[in-house]
C-alpha cells in the first residue's frame, strides 16, 4: 500500500507493530504536534483507522507514522491538504489506480520544481544585493547607496 522499503523488524518492534505507539510517542517520531495528528485523522489524511485502547487512546502503528511523515514531506512541499487527502483516498483504495496517484505525483513535481525556480531567481537577486552592499563597504563609498531621502537613481 504504502511505497516503502521493507526493514528488518526486531522482536521489540514486531511487539510494538501490534500494540501501537502513544500520540505522544507519535508524535515525538513523526516530528509534528499531537494536535497536528488529530488534525491529520480528523481531515480524513490518514490511509489507516487510527486504533484506540479499551480506554479510547489512541495507537499508531508503524504504518501510521510512515504515512504521517508522507503527509508532513508532501505539506511541506506546498501541497495543498485537498490534494493529501485525495492522495490519501486514492492509496486507501488501493489497486487499480496508480495511473492517478502518479498523475497526482507528477503535477505536484512540476509545482515544487516551478517554486523551486522562482526561489532560485530571488536568492540571485540576493546575492546580488550582498554583492553590491560588500563592494560599496569594502570602497568605502557605502554613503552612494539608495536612501529613502534625497535624488537617487533607484534602489541599489
Amino acid at each position: 500500500m504504502l511505497e516503502v522499503e521493507p526493514q528488518p523488524v526486531s522482536e521489540s518492534a514486531r511487539a510494538e507493530a501490534g500494540a501501537g505507539v502513544t500520540i505522544a510517542e507519535a508524535a515525538r517520531r513523526t516530528g509534528v504536534t499531537a494536535h497536528t495528528l488529530r488534525y491529520y485523522e480528523r481531515a480524513g489524511l490518514v490511509i489507516t483507522s487510527i486504533e484506540r485502547t479499551h480506554g479510547g487512546r489512541r495507537r499508531y502503528r508503524p504504518v501510521d507514522l510512515t504515512w504521517i511523515t508522507v503527509c508532513t514531506r508532501l505539506r511541506a512541499t506546498g501541497m495543498p491538504i485537498k490534494t493529501i487527502r485525495h492522495y490519501a483516498q486514492l492509496v486507501s483504495a488501493g489497486h487499480g489506480n496508480e495511473q492517478e496517484r502518479l498523475a497526482l505525483m507528477v503535477a505536484h513535481r512540476a509545482d515544487v520544481a516551478a517554486k523551486i525556480a522562482e526561489l532560485q531567481d530571488n536568492l540571485e537577486l540576493i546575492d546580488h544585493k550582498i554583492d553590491v552592499y560588500r563592494g560599496r563597504l569594502d570602497a568605502g563609498d557605502a554613503d552612494k547607496l539608495w536612501a529613502s531621502h534625497g535624488v537617487h537613481s533607484g534602489p541599489r
